[in-house]
């Protein structure tokens, strides 16, 4: 069986990828491109345009995303929704209560309960953040087809996923 072509083009990281890689290099090239694409990601925090750029950090971000798409919930929830730990939820939400972006109030069924809840500021501020970040994807994607848009949302949400169920299988249980 003759080798395999090892033609390579230059990738924007500068470095080579190989145009029709077997098994092995398919896979060290995609673990490059995700680690090119986590430190870039670091770089810029991807935090959108204008005045509002590198303004939210990914903590406070993904937080916030979370008690907007699900509603007011407990620190355990929180946490065990996005894959961390109680305590460093907890120290994550301190600062968006201090800067009152979350509040805290009781549980309505339990009022001995605290539950975390993004407050009218926080919902304002997220926009903000959100618009200024949606624009910085479109020009990221300006030369793309819809389809491409998609299929790399698909694609990286997929990815995501994967990452997140691995993690959740290594991950020992949380103490109640």
């Amino acid at each position: 069986m003759p080798p395999q072509d090892m033609t390579t083009a230059a990738s924007p990281s500068g470095g080579a990828v190989p145009e029709h890689p077997g098994p092995d290099r398919l896979l060290d090239s995609l673990q490059h491109q995700v680690a090119v694409f986590a430190r870039r990601a670091e770089q810029t925090r991807l935090g959108g345009v204008g005045q509002v750029r590198n303004s939210m950090d990914r903590a406070a971000y993904l937080l916030l995303n979370r008690l907007d798409r699900e509603g007011p919930m407990g620190v355990k929830a929180l946490a065990a929704g996005m894959g961390i730990d109680s305590s460093t939820v907890t120290r994550q939400v301190a600062p968006l209560v201090d800067t009152g972006l979350v509040k805290r109030t009781s549980h309505p069924e339990d009022g001995r309960a605290v539950v975390l809840q993004l407050s009218p500021r926080g919902q304002a501020r997220l926009e903000e953040v959100r618009a200024s970040r949606r624009e910085l994807m479109s020009q990221v994607t300006d030369g793309w087809t819809q389809e491409e848009r998609d299929t790399f949302c698909a694609l990286l949400t997929r990815f995501n996923g994967s990452l997140a169920a691995r993690q959740a299988a290594y991950q020992p249980p949380q103490p109640d």
